[in-house]
């Protein structure tokens, strides 16, 4: 992989972004069968072993979901309790890390909604903060790239952010995301059009005065 000019970041496409997920996207291994079976067995190690390894993706994933990095280590860890709890309906279909990501979307999802409704009756806005959540094994060039993807994302609204997110990062299909989500189809391909549209504008703008500063 070639390195990035810090200075001029990569450009956000929908196939760079999509890069992310490939992780995901692979079959489950026996030797990660095997630990899930000693997880379910009760065997403490285990656990903690699969844990630890899902936190660096769990992090990175709600950072993607949520604006700002201010609760960002509490949902992780909500997270990783509702994968623990909900192992034992995992059925084995398919990769494991997609189904924990579809299990952090959904926590994050419901500690957003909590949020707003926190929000809304206190009649103020929470203040946050733009610091990103690097993995812990990303090379310094993809760790530039999440960076400079989250905060674009930050300017997009919630409902743009999500979906762009779900689609191209997690590969999930507008079909899946309407089921996911609650919305009608066309809502989803809207949100992503749209969001493709603005992310695409932001990074141009964020481009033309990287350059004239340099």
């Amino acid at each position: 992989m070639k390195s990035h000019d810090p200075k001029s970041p990569p450009s956000p496409s929908m196939g760079s972004m999509t890069a992310l997920s490939r992780e995901g996207l692979r079959a489950v291994t026996p030797l990660e069968d095997k630990r899930i079976q000693a997880v379910l067995a009760g065997e403490r190690d285990a656990a903690e072993s699969l844990l630890t390894e899902l936190l660096p993706r769990v992090r990175n994933l709600v950072r993607y979901l949520l604006r700002g990095d201010e609760d960002v280590d509490d949902i992780a860890q909500e997270s990783l309790i509702a994968i623990l709890r909900g192992l034992p309906s995992w059925r084995g279909e398919g990769s494991f890390k997609s189904w924990s990501d579809r299990v952090v979307v959904r926590v994050t999802f419901a500690s957003i909604k909590k949020a707003r409704a926190t929000q809304h009756q206190s009649g103020g806005d929470a203040a946050v903060e733009l610091v990103t959540v690097p993995s812990e094994d990303a090379p310094p060039d993809d760790y530039v790239f999440r960076r400079d993807m989250v905060k674009l994302l930050d300017k997009l609204s919630d409902e743009r952010r999500h979906a762009l997110v779900l689609h191209y990062v997690l590969g999930m299909s507008v079909p899946e995301m309407t089921e996911e989500l609650g919305i009608p189809f066309e809502t989803v391909r809207s949100r992503l059009r749209l969001g493709r549209g603005q992310l695409r504008e932001l990074y141009e703008k964020e481009s033309s005065r990287g350059g004239s500063q340099g």
